[in-house]
């Protein structure tokens, strides 16, 4: 289309031919005009096929990255701590290396004899096994042995502050011992603040039986109270703050921020003092024995009560007594000798410490009937009160017991810090939490974080709750 003819026989033939250029020319011209449109639609649509491309193109690099960053998230998960760099962080130490093996083993009783051997071997065996309370001792004790043992080869093989946590990060890699450290903290913090209630039971009974000074509940006891039977808080009418537990607490913490060993006096004193008093209750109280109250051994079933289940109830009860051992290979950058020395203190410790629960409990249970122990804080001393002439037998416990529960108090808060302190190093933690004391050489951030969280729930749980928390 679009040619022009002209007539031939047309009367003005320049008229028709010019008309017919005009229509030529304007033809020209709207084909220019499109040609421009489509110039313009050709170059609208390369630019758009130009940022479609280089969507795709930072889309794909996101993904891959993303990719990457997962492939490294990952990969860090089950990464593992190389034992050489384990190695060269603990003899690189910073802290002052100043536990002797004695000092160790003083550490491990320290840490295990307190309230599964003052408080919670009258609650297991009341509540749980009854008289066979000795039989839950010993099967704790048996397996309690058998991780010691683990844990004195991996102490000897790996002698840094992080015990099982760094134990697991050389092994498992980095997500399992992060699960791990949170375990070991949470456990020595609620242990802590378990044995800092039992301290404020026998602080009570001490100064009444001492000084005929009696204090009121409202400041001496938590303000609610667990029941078993409903499974449900109750209100602890009268109580209000448990003030000698937050005080223990505190007070123990501002001691290990001013270094370990001044930390490893105290606890060597006390050690001495709370075996002393853990003998003469032995042999003291062995007198007062009535065979009578060993039956029935195991007494029958009543709910979960009792029985062979009572038993092995009793055993996750009183395994907290045990928990300590431990503690004494989170000293392990700050001893002399430590792949040594380390194996003597968890062994040796855990030991002695089995030998004398079994033979308390054994007692405990002769001189009264187990029903008598419910809700009992303080056994010792309480099954001492049916008995004649036991006052001064009764005042010299608990002075022990304070001596000894003030031992595991400060061993448990002197452990979860240096966990604190070594994940912290690793990038687990924030980097506050790794900073050492210019002068003191102590992980002071984690303590005083550990100790006034620790006074926190000390002050207001139920000594059987938070000994539930901790097995």
């Amino acid at each position: 289309g679009g040619a022009t003819t002209v007539n031939e026989h047309d009367d003005n033939p320049e008229t028709a031919y010019r008309h017919a250029l005009e229509i030529l020319d304007r033809q020209i011209k709207r084909i220019d005009a499109q040609q421009d449109e489509l110039n313009q639609l050709r170059q609208s649509t390369q630019e758009a096929i130009s940022k479609v491309e280089q969507m795709m193109e930072r889309h794909a690099q996101t993904s891959e990255q993303a990719t990457s960053r997962w492939k490294l998230f990952g990969k860090r998960l089950i990464a593992r701590k190389p034992i050489e760099q384990i190695l060269r962080e603990s003899s690189n130490t910073q802290m002052k290396r100043v536990l002797s093996r004695l000092d160790l083993i003083a550490i491990g009783i320290g840490a295990i004899i307190g309230t599964g051997i003052f408080v919670l071997t009258g609650v297991a065996a009341a509540e749980n096994a009854g008289p066979a309370v000795i039989v839950s001792f010993i099967i704790a004790g048996v397996v309690s042995g058998l991780s010691a043992f683990s844990y004195s080869e991996l102490a000897s093989m790996l002698p840094i502050s992080g015990s099982a946590y760094t134990y697991t990060y050389a092994t498992l890699g980095e997500f399992i011992a992060w699960i791990i450290g949170w375990d070991l903290i949470l456990e020595y913090m609620v242990g802590a603040a378990t044995v800092a209630v039992g301290w404020s039971a026998y602080v009570v009974s001490f100064f009444k039986d001492a000084f005929n000074v009696e204090f009121t509940p409202k400041t001496t006891q938590a303000p609610v109270l667990w029941d078993s039977k409903n499974l449900a808080f109750k209100v602890n009418h009268g109580a209000y703050i448990n003030m000698p537990a937050i005080f223990i607490s505190l007070a123990v913490t501002a001691l290990l921020v001013f270094g370990i060993q001044q930390a490893s006096w105290l606890n060597k004193t006390v050690v001495v003092i709370k075996l002393v008093v853990v003998m003469l209750f032995i042999f003291g109280a062995c007198k007062y024995v009535d065979r009578s109250n060993y039956h029935p051994f195991v007494p029958p079933r009543e709910g979960s009560s009792y029985g062979a289940q009572g038993v092995f109830k009793g055993t996750q009860r009183v395994f907290f007594a045990y928990i300590g051992f431990d503690a004494v290979s989170t000293a392990a950058q700050e001893a002399r000798d430590p792949q040594r020395d380390l194996p003597w203190g968890i062994c040796a410790s855990l030991g002695l410490c089995t030998a004398l629960y079994i033979a308390v409990s054994a007692v405990l249970c002769g001189i009264i009937s187990y029903s008598e122990l419910k809700g009992v804080a303080s056994p010792l001393t309480y099954a001492l009160e049916f008995h004649k002439n036991t006052k001064w037998l009764r005042i010299l416990i608990e002075l022990g017991a304070i001596c000894g529960l003030t031992s595991v108090i400060l061993i448990l808060l002197m452990g979860q810090p240096r966990i604190f302190f070594t994940m912290a190093r690793d990038g687990l933690f924030p980097k506050v939490l790794g900073r050492l004391h210019s002068r003191f050489k102590t992980p002071y951030v984690p303590t005083l974080v550990s100790g006034v969280v620790c006074a926190a729930l000390a002050g207001v749980l139920p000594v059987d709750i938070l000994g539930d928390m901790t097995s």
